[in-house]
C-alpha cells in the first residue's frame, strides 16, 4: 500500500523547512510499514538550548491513522522523553486527520515553557519570543488566486501554527502583512513556496511560483505592532492605503505597492533619484 500523496507532500515540506545539516533525515520508506523520518530541532530558553530529536513513525494510512513519536534527547532524562512524547500525542489526537507532524513541532517549541515546568534538567524563565532578533515583518506578493477560499483558508492556517499575525490583503495586488518571531515567518515562506496551495488553469493542484517577498526585516520602532490576523477584502486601491495606514505600516505601501501597479515606477523612481 502507498503512502497518501498527502503524506509525500509533507515529507517535501518538512525537508525544505528542516534544511540546515542534519535537521531532516529520512530513516525508513516500505510499502508494508509506511514511512519513518527523523527531525532535530532545539527548545530554547533565556539561557539554554535543548535539542530534540523526534522519530515519526507514519503508517500508509496516515494522515487518517496517528503518527507515532520517539523522543531522544541528551539533556532530558528517559522519563522526561517519555512524558514528551505521551503530550505530543495527546496532542495529535485533538488535531483533524490531515498531515499534522508541522503542527506538532511547531506546538512542541512554542510550548516549551510546559517542558521547562517539568523538567530539572531545563532552568530559565519562558518566553513567547525566544529569539534574540524580536518581532519581524515580512511583505510578500501573490499574483492570484484561483481557489480563492481553500487558499485563503491554508493561509489562516499556517499563521495560526507559527504564532503570526498580521492581514491578508486580497484586491489588486494581493499582499500578505505578516509579523512574529524571524524562525516562524522564515517557516512559513518555505511553506507558501513549497505546498501545492492553489489550482492551476485546469483544476489542477499546483504550488506557489509566482510569490515575491517585497521586504523582510526586523519591525521598525515606529510600525504598529499586530495582535492578530486579519482578511481584508474585497479591497479597492484606495481601501488598500486605508488599510496599511490603519495596521501601522503606511511605510510599506508607500515603498512597495505603487511599483506593482506601475511596473515602470521603481525605474523611474531610480532614475530620479540618479540624475
Amino acid at each position: 500500500m502507498k503512502m497518501s500523496e498527502e503524506a509525500v507532500e509533507e515529507i517535501s515540506v518538512l525537508s525544505a523547512i528542516y534544511c540546515e545539516k542534519d535537521e531532516f533525515e529520512l530513516i525508513e520508506e516500505s510499502a508494508e510499514t509506511g514511512i519513518a523520518y527523523r527531525i532535530c530541532t532545539v527548545i530554547e530558553t533565556a539561557d539554554k538550548k535543548t535539542p530534540l530529536s523526534l522519530i515519526f513513525r507514519l503508517s500508509p494510512e496516515y494522515p487518517h491513522t496517528l503518527p507515532d513519536v520517539t523522543v531522544n534527547s541528551s539533556e532530558l532524562s528517559r522519563k522526561r522523553c517519555q512524558e514528551l512524547r505521551t503530550m505530543i500525542l495527546n496532542k495529535a489526537r485533538t488535531l483533524p486527520c490531515e498531515p499534522m507532524v508541522h503542527a506538532l513541532v511547531t506546538w512542541i517549541r512554542q510550548n516549551s515553557s510546559v517542558v521547562i515546568a517539568t523538567s530539572p534538567c531545563l532552568d530559565g524563565r519562558y518566553t513567547s519570543n525566544s529569539h534574540s532578533e524580536g518581532t519581524w515583518v515580512v511583505l510578500l506578493h501573490l499574483d492570484h488566486m484561483r481557489s480563492r477560499a481553500k487558499y485563503i483558508k491554508l493561509i489562516e492556517k499556517w499563521t495560526l501554527e507559527l504564532g503570526l499575525t498580521g492581514r491578508l490583503f486580497v484586491g489588486k495586488p494581493i499582499l500578505i502583512l505578516l509579523q512574529g518571531a524571524k524562525e516562524s515567518i522564515k517557516e512559513y515562506i518555505q511553506l507558501q513556496r513549497t505546498v501545492k496551495v492553489d489550482v492551476d488553469s485546469s483544476g489542477k493542484r499546483c504550488k506557489e511560483r509566482m510569490m515575491s517577498v517585497l521586504c523582510e526585516m526586523p519591525l521598525p520602532e515606529d510600525f504598529h505592532k499586530l495582535s492578530s490576523f486579519e482578511i481584508k477584502e474585497p479591497l479597492s486601491l484606495e481601501d488598500l492605503k486605508k488599510e496599511f495606514d490603519i495596521a501601522g505600516s503606511l511605510k510599506l505601501y508607500q515603498e512597495f505597492v505603487p511599483s506593482l501597479l506601475n511596473p515602470g515606477w521603481s525605474v523611474q523612481i531610480l532614475q530620479l533619484r540618479m540624475s
